[in-house]
């Protein structure tokens, strides 16, 4: 193995990881020669695969032209093509995009644009922007306000206004029937108690993840639930914010996770799979009704240096074309059900996995010591990152949170690129199997029950 040299770059830890070389299609090689196949396209973000030549060609004619303009100065042709091409993709009215770096920014851009509306429109007493637990919208401060997962937020509680909490729709942990519509009304009145608990008067918006991401591991939301909780919000008042910050773009095998309930929200926010992991880039797609009080009442007090880049621009509408021109949400929706359905197999031979879930090509299998309880494994096993070790070993990337809130409950996201084919998934779900088959024996002697 190359020997590296002291880095001065630090992240989350100090453990360093090989030195990438190369990426082409789902496949990725470090300086060594190894292969890596990218199983969760990076952090969910790789959406067409890596080193796409039309994506290329259109950022290198971008970068001859111009690769900044300040949206104070100038009007660029690229955020223009790009604005328009995502408002015709998005729910009829919402016709207003913002663009931002990241999902961070998305999710700040839309606290702020949904508090700024309110205002305008004289209803300054709504402030509240209620969120489910567990949930993940962010690493910034105002977005961390809004996300329930524990360890991330803890330290930072004392700087921040945390927001009311509902609880995430978890059918299989509730022993719940999730294709049962009693299923989805037990937790959209979760939602209904909490405003009038909180008062409508003060409630602001309601910030969701259609399927869940990181924090749930693909959570699909139970029958009944979207449609119930637009319906609430448009009866109290309340923004309904999409995050599909994960979700769109196709992800899910539709553009937006929404489409699937049919949604029509007030705002959504995307980054990920927007840009594909080109540039840094997202959006916030907004409605017209919210947009034309806020304009009106002096402006949006809020913006990013880099807002409409227009090299970024130029990237992400090459994405959108590449996903159109390829099928690839289509494919995402039927890679999806045979991933899904190998990942089933997968949880017939293993009892140490007690669900699997996703939609399209996010999807997740959670771990636990009983699937009849569905008891977690122990914490001090440290098992979802201990997985991504041993997968990662064999050239296998996968990503992995915990489910319950951050300190407990196990699970592993599979979301490969949605140019994926099916002998492609098959290698993914062959090494899944090598994987779990040493996680498993390793793990015997402090979980005998799960051999």
């Amino acid at each position: 193995m190359t020997t590296q040299q002291k880095s001065h770059l630090f992240y989350q830890t100090r453990r360093r990881k090989p030195v990438l070389d190369q990426a082409r299609g789902i496949y990725m090689w470090d300086v060594d020669g190894k292969r890596y196949l990218d199983g969760s396209s990076g952090a969910m973000v790789c959406n067409i695969g890596h080193s796409n030549g039309h994506v290329l060609e259109a950022m290198r004619l971008q970068m001859e032209k111009s690769t900044f303009g300040y949206r104070l100065h100038f009007e660029t042709e690229a955020s223009e093509k790009l604005a328009a091409k995502t408002a015709s993709l998005t729910p009829e009215g919402l016709n207003r995009i913002f663009f931002v770096s990241g999902g961070s920014e998305a999710v700040e851009s839309g606290i702020k644009l949904a508090r700024q509306y309110a205002v305008a429109i004289g209803q300054s007493s709504r402030w509240k922007v209620i969120l489910r637990f567990p949930s993940y919208h962010g690493s910034t401060l105002g977005a961390l306000a809004i996300t329930g997962y524990d360890p991330l937020t803890e330290p930072f509680e004392p700087m921040m206004r945390m927001m009311p909490k509902v609880p995430a729709p978890r059918a299989y942990l509730d022993g719940l029937d999730p294709d049962d519509e009693a299923t989805g009304l037990h937790y959209a009145n979760m939602l209904e108690q909490k405003i009038i608990e909180e008062g409508p008067e003060t409630v602001l918006a309601f910030f969701v993840e259609p399927v869940g991401g990181a924090s749930t591991g693909a959570l699909v939301p139970p029958k009944g639930y979207m449609e119930r909780i637009q319906e609430l919000c448009r009866e109290y008042g309340v923004l309904l914010i999409l995050d599909e910050v994960m979700t769109g773009a196709g992800r899910t095998g539709k553009f937006l996770a929404g489409e699937h309930w049919d949604l029509a929200p007030d705002i959504v926010v995307m980054s990920k799979g927007f840009a594909a992991g080109y540039v840094p880039l997202g959006a916030m797609a907004a409605h017209d009704r919210v947009i034309e009080p806020v304009l009106d009442s002096g402006g949006f007090q809020h913006g990013y240096t880099y807002a409409g880049n227009p090299l970024a621009c130029a990237a992400g509408l090459a994405v959108i074309e590449e996903i159109e021109r390829q099928g690839m949400i289509a494919n995402a929706a039927r890679m999806g059900e045979v991933l899904k359905s190998r990942l089933k197999d997968l949880m017939q031979r293993y009892a140490i996995i007690g669900d699997v879930r996703g939609k399209g090509l996010l999807t997740a299998f959670e771990f636990v010591s009983d699937r009849r309880t569905m008891t977690p494994l122990p914490a001090s096993l440290g098992a979802c990152n201990r997985f991504v070790d041993i997968a990662y070993d064999i050239g296998l990337i996968v990503y992995s949170r915990r489910t319950r809130g951050g300190y407990e409950g196990d699970h592993i996201l599979v979301c490969p690129p949605m140019i994926v084919n099916e002998s492609q998934v098959e290698e993914i779900v062959e090494m899944l199997d090598t994987s779990l088959r040493q996680f498993t024996a390793e793990i015997q002697s402090a979980v005998p029950q799960i051999a």
